[in-house]
């Protein structure tokens, strides 16, 4: 697998990223196949994916390359853990890396938990935070089963914010410790959120199994946030919540009412005009579960899948949006 991953750019920077210096070595333990399910069932791994990993689990120990490659990757995801931004991520592996590549992720991330949750343990992170901000890796193997019937990850680098003690699951959002860069600092401060490069801040992510995005539930999850992380860390005041997404795109206001869930949450951020290029495909996937299915096949049952689909269908595109709001 490791000249297939040689031969991918991406991956290509991070083997390169990894042989770093100055990131220390750490010792990457998998449970043994005995406990392995339990540990699973626990991130909310669907029981149709567990057979499979335990044989992966097997084959990964067998090859010597590759328990060197699951100590690297481990390595560089903990590295400086558990400081927003950091660490060398997991790239997306391409499809000749087979299987195992569609799964290595999830034993990187396995094998981060005992230090993720010690992460937790010295914040003072309930118990019950943890684990519902961890079954994300459930929630998304539960994904790839359902596009495209197989086990593996689509996003693996979107979960390492998890096991890094980055993000969490509060109600019916998720939010992120983020400390932006020039790009978004820059146009915090010229936006007047009263933050700049560099300041903490946090992100709001939507996920898509939490039921309706009421404001009812926006407002619990917000206030949650606020008592959590000047709680467990109070060290990185966070004064504004950016989000980077296609549900702020103000194009969704021509076909949705007023009262809808969707402008009434955007209705919360200070909306920058959206620039770049389309992103078509984001909201498809975020509505219909992904974009392999044609166009003509999907359904217009409620208000988003029409207005998604009709806007495309005049030939129009989606873009994402970001926006802010003061904390």
């Amino acid at each position: 697998m490791l000249d297939v991953l040689k031969g991918d750019a991406a991956c290509a920077a991070w083997l390169a990223a990894l042989d770093d210096p100055a990131i220390p070595q750490v010792q990457a333990e998998l449970p043994d196949a005995l406990a392995l399910p339990d540990v699973l069932l626990d991130l909310a791994v669907p029981h149709e994916d567990i057979g499979v990993l335990l044989r992966l689990r097997a084959e990964l120990l067998a090859a010597p390359e590759l328990r060197a490659l699951l100590g690297r990757a481990l390595s560089g995801l903990v590295w400086r853990a558990p400081e927003p931004g950091r660490g060398t991520g997991l790239p997306r592996f391409p499809g000749a890396a087979g299987e195992m590549g569609r799964c290595f992720a999830v034993f990187v991330l396995v094998a981060a938990l005992p230090y993720v949750r010690a992460h937790h343990r010295e914040r003072g992170i309930p118990e019950e935070v943890s684990r519902r901000s961890l079954a994300d890796l459930g929630r998304n193997l539960a994904v790839h089963r359902r596009r495209f019937g197989t086990t593996g990850l689509l996003a693996q680098g979107w979960l390492t914010r998890h096991f890094r003690g980055a993000l969490y699951q509060l109600g019916r959002l998720q939010f992120e410790r983020v400390c932006p860069g020039r790009g978004t600092g820059t146009w915090l401060a010229e936006a007047g959120a009263g933050v700049g490069p560099g300041d903490p801040v946090l992100g709001v992510h939507i996920p898509d199994f939490r039921g309706p995005l009421t404001p009812a539930a926006c407002d619990d999850s917000i206030r949650q946030a606020r008592e959590f992380f000047a709680r467990h860390y109070p060290r990185e005041p966070v004064r504004v919540a950016i989000c980077e997404s296609w549900l702020l795109d103000r194009q969704l206001r021509r076909y949705l009412p007023a009262e809808s869930n969707i402008v009434r949450f955007q209705d919360r951020f200070a909306v920058e005009d959206v620039t770049g290029e389309p992103e078509d495909d984001i909201p498809v996937t975020f509505v219909f579960g992904g974009t392999e299915t044609p166009r003509a096949l999907l359904p217009r049952r409620t208000s988003v899948q029409r207005a998604v689909l009709d806007h495309l269908d005049a030939g129009g595109h989606w873009y994402v949006g970001r926006g802010w709001f003061p904390l």
